[in-house]
């Protein structure tokens, strides 16, 4: 059939009132075994036990396609299977909508007078989309090689399967859904029985719904739309800790009055406390700013969960066996913390200050999905969120502290670097003013910035928000966790599924 012969395509469930045209329709497609169609009392079977997955595609009012498929276990289809297994004897007793967490296919087919117009396309669409309505991790189904017999004394099925995906051989059936995203997993032998054009062979194909979620015992869902509030500090001197703690309080009390997941503060936000040591060396002085540590992070703490947020301290100095770190601390509205480190100082913080670099580097959990913190100069190592995305994470947050721009710009471009190879959100907070009663601290400089992926669902620059350059103030931006998910599997490009990892590998010591 032509398109302009078409007045109109529709999708529609499958009844018993289209069966005899429905048995025409198979035999039509599956010329090569007349006797392969469903019988009436199958139909019936199938459309009482799960009528949404039995539809047809109508042309002109005239069937020009099927798909017909059940809900099993996933763990059944784990194993090699036959057609006769997965369809209980062609019973469809192995449909359970109770325990059954995968869509099967059981039958898929266009007639011959309508291929060419991409309605196998809408077919496989409408169960990805009823996949994910129903909250199943997936679809799988024996897809058949019907070539394979052209090749069969040449190579063995793997082999041909390996050829149909270099584009060396053409598989009309194979090839059509591997383009729709559906992932070869296993050779199936013995899979249906009379299919001598594929030699009784089938290949197990999976395709993986991103949206899904395990079902939880908790009172609790995962987060899709996230919130983030950073803060642009400003450095001015206080008096004590009680007045920066009232200041950090404020800005807290701001982030989450907007209903914001998280709090992001700078890099160490509370060198102001160090003028009451300037008369101090400066690495006497930063250790005397290490006893507040403990006493920021409790009160830290307690803002988390008093104003239902999870705050990201930035940094402070932290003394560890009597070596001075760089470390910061995730605190979480459950009442949970965890800490982290700066691995890489600078050459400046450890000449003045004696600051060590930190050993430990992992993704965080949180009610918001993993996130990954990494201390600015850490930013501009790479291999460090690589590692972090491997582990899962979403979002990477960055507290910097930066006194020149051209240390800005180091910090900015490498955070967008990172969103984009990583394929996650970055966000970055930093201080604005100066200190001029606190030596080793001059004047900062920044522009606190959330970034993203470069693809067609996020904005063109990668540049979800930005604060204004050297102003106090708070910046607020929502981030869409989904869309990463359908960016690793649907965007342009692919960095994280396109690593040559048979060349490379990346590994934590």
């Amino acid at each position: 059939m032509k398109p302009q012969d078409i007045e109109n395509i529709e999708l529609q469930y499958l009844t018993l009132d289209d069966y005899q045209e429905l048995k025409g329709a198979m035999q039509e497609a599956y010329k090569s075994m007349p006797n392969l169609y469903w019988r009436e009392h199958q139909i019936k079977t199938l459309i009482d036990k799960f009528p949404e997955g039995q539809v047809v595609i109508k042309i002109n009012n005239q069937i020009a396609g099927c798909a017909l498929s059940i809900i099993v276990d996933y763990d059944s289809i784990d194993d090699i299977h036959t057609y006769e297994d997965i369809t209980g004897n062609y019973t469809f007793n192995t449909h359970d909508t109770d325990k059954g967490d995968a869509l099967y296919g059981i039958d898929v087919f266009i007639k011959p007078e309508f291929r060419g117009l991409r309605l196998g396309r809408r077919l496989y669409d409408y169960r990805k989309e009823l996949c994910e309505k129903l909250n199943l991790r997936g679809i799988a189904f024996g897809g058949r090689i019907p070539n394979f017999h052209k090749y069969s004394k040449e190579m063995s099925p793997k082999e041909y399967i390996d050829k149909v995906r270099r584009k060396e051989i053409h598989d009309p059936v194979l090839n059509f859904q591997i383009s729709n995203d559906f992932h070869p997993v296993r050779i199936l032998k013995g899979y249906l029985e009379g299919d001598n054009a594929s030699g009784e062979y089938a290949v197990l194909l999976e395709w993986d719904n991103i949206y899904y979620e395990k079902p939880s015992k908790k009172a609790a869902t995962k987060k899709k739309i996230v919130r983030l509030g950073l803060i642009q500090w400003q450095m001015r001197l206080y008096k004590d800790l009680e007045e920066l703690m009232q200041q950090a309080e404020y800005f807290i009390d701001a982030v989450s009055g907007y209903r914001s997941d998280f709090a992001l503060f700078p890099e160490f936000f509370n060198a102001p406390l160090m003028a009451e040591n300037n008369h101090l060396s400066e690495s006497e002085a930063i250790r005397e700013l290490a006893k507040h540590t403990e006493s920021i992070v409790q009160k830290f703490s307690e803002f988390a969960i008093t104003y239902n947020i999870n705050i990201i301290t930035g940094s402070m100095p932290e003394v560890k066996d009597d070596l001075l770190y760089n470390a910061g601390y995730l605190c979480k509205r459950d009442g949970s913390i965890e800490r982290y480190e700066k691995l890489h100082v600078t050459p400046d913080e450890a000449k003045v200050w004696g600051l060590q670099g930190g050993t430990q580097l992992k993704a965080f959990d949180t009610d918001c999905g993993k996130i990954g913190i990494l201390i600015c100069y850490d930013s501009e190592f790479p291999e460090l969120s690589r590692i972090l995305a491997d582990e899962g994470m979403d979002i990477l947050f960055v507290p910097f502290l930066t006194d020149t721009q051209n240390g800005y710009s180091r910090v900015r471009h490498c955070a967008q670097a990172r969103a984009i190879e990583n394929e996650c959100y970055v966000a970055i907070a930093g201080s604005v003013g100066n200190l001029p009663k606190v030596h080793n601290m001059d004047i900062q400089f920044a522009q606190s910035m959330v970034f993203t992926p470069c693809d067609f669902s996020f904005p063109a620059n990668g540049i979800k928000a930005e604060a204004t350059t050297n102003t106090e103030m708070i910046l607020i931006a929502d981030v869409d966790i989904d869309l990463l998910r359908e960016l690793n599997q649907f965007g342009s490009v692919r960095n994280l599924k396109d690593r040559r990892k048979d060349l490379f590998e990346l590994r934590k010591k």
